[in-house]
């Protein structure tokens, strides 16, 4: 359970970085919208892809909008394929508008390291190899 609950600070750790980075001292186009205007926005994969990042995508939504929904069609592990709707949000536009570049960056990347991964788990299946990790890890994700 210990493990569990350093992963949910990790993650709010790294959401609230990359957050501070891109947003700053603040996102000026979207002051531009009103306040009270909501947004809805939808995920689909370019590529065949293995689904990886869910919880960190989440946390860059509900961190500036706590009220915001996401309705995913897909978990943790799933393979995905070329055009397929991934999620569905709604949130504040503002929030939307902000959080989501900092959101598609962390599903892509995750994704990416999962999709690759798998692609050598199955090439080495039937074989006496074993993909292990590594303690190479980016700054800011080192968990």
């Amino acid at each position: 359970m210990e493990s569990i609950e350093q992963l949910r600070v990790e993650i709010q750790r790294s959401v609230a970085a990359a957050l501070a980075e891109d947003i700053g001292t603040g996102d000026l186009t979207a002051r531009l919208i009103p306040n009270a205007s909501e947004a809805r926005g939808r995920v689909i994969t370019r590529e065949d892809a293995v689904l990886c990042g869910t919880d960190w995508f989440n946390a860059a939504f509900e961190t500036l909008d706590p009220t915001a929904t996401i309705l995913w069609h897909a978990k943790d592990g799933d393979r995905v394929e070329a055009g397929q709707t991934l999620c569905d949000v709604v949130a504040g536009a503002r929030a939307l508008l902000s959080a989501e570049r900092a959101a598609l960056n962390f599903l892509q990347l995750l994704s990416g390291t999962a999709t690759l991964t798998r692609r050598y788990v199955e090439t080495v299946a039937g074989t006496r190899a074993k993909i292990v990790d590594t303690r190479k890890t980016l700054p800011g994700l080192r968990l």
